[in-house]
């Protein structure tokens, strides 16, 4: 197999932001589009004391749009303030947490994530969040272990597994990647069709080393969810990565349906010596 030192973007992902209100965790899979959005209707409303727009909006309306526009140093101010104010208010901590999050500012996003959980021990998000944080430091045992207790409170979240199955990956336990993989395409099967899956208060990184393996993974995980489309589509990106162990496919139980496809042969044939990878 062919070392990649390559990288997918080590940016975390934030999703759309559609911060859920204190006390509440809404679900990715059932809603991947935000459930709600500040009523703005351009950028000087918000800045306008006299606007009748901003007169309807809370302080946390306010921080949520500094977020949106990736005002993260601004919006940390407004959140640490409201976690000030409301101490016992696990959403404001989890929020300050992501917008420092977002300077990488790693440290300080934990301590918040941290106290997100000991306000609210059945918070899934911040426990996530936690997983994230740990994923970027490749401490993959440590990401493991708070996905884990994030799927315990939260085992109808797609996004959680799909987490999972990066940091098994980065631990280089790769069936139960694959296994974590599975059960979050059979709880979103568009998951990974989109640049990312879940309202603003959970956090993804999708950053992986070793992209071959990773794309023959994830065609192994649609294989086995029935979606032979995505499946060859990733079988190709695996080629086009230099993946050395192409013929797997061949007698892998997971890839027997697709062997007598043309599309399957053609990803299968021996590429010409000339011939461009991508």
């Amino acid at each position: 197999m062919t070392q990649l030192g390559m990288a997918v973007s080590a940016a975390v992902l934030l999703a759309s932001l559609s911060f859920t209100s204190a006390g509440q965790t809404s679900d990715d899979s059932a809603a991947p589009m935000p459930n709600y959005v500040a009523p703005v209707q351009a950028p000087g409303q918000i800045s306008n004391p006299s606007s009748p727009v901003q007169s309807q909006l809370t302080q946390e309306d306010l921080a949520d749009i500094l977020m949106a526009r990736k005002e993260y140093h601004d919006a940390a101010i407004s959140y640490k303030k409201l976690a000030s104010e409301h101490p016992k208010n696990a959403i404001y901590w989890n929020k300050l947490g992501i917008a420092l999050h977002q300077q990488e500012d790693l440290q300080s996003a934990l301590k918040s994530y941290q106290q997100a959980i000991k306000v609210n021990p059945q918070y899934a998000d911040a426990q996530n969040n936690i997983g994230t944080i740990w994923y970027q430091r490749k401490k993959f045992g440590k990401a493991i272990r708070a996905y884990e207790r994030a799927i315990k409170l939260r085992s109808d979240m797609a996004v959680l597994y799909s987490n999972l199955g990066y940091a098994y990956f980065g631990e280089k336990k790769y069936q139960e990647s694959i296994a974590a993989f599975h059960q979050a395409l059979t709880l979103d099967p568009q998951l990974f069709e989109r640049a990312s899956s879940r309202a603003g208060s959970l956090l993804q990184d999708r950053s992986v080393t070793d992209r071959g393996r990773f794309y023959f993974l994830l065609a192994k995980s649609y294989a086995d969810a029935g979606n032979y489309e995505r499946c060859l589509i990733y079988l190709r990106k695996a080629k086009e990565e230099g993946f050395g162990a192409m013929n797997d496919v061949k007698t892998d139980p997971s890839f027997s349906a697709l062997l007598k496809l043309p599309e399957t042969q053609e990803i299968l044939a021996p590429r010409a010596p000339d011939a461009p990878l991508h």
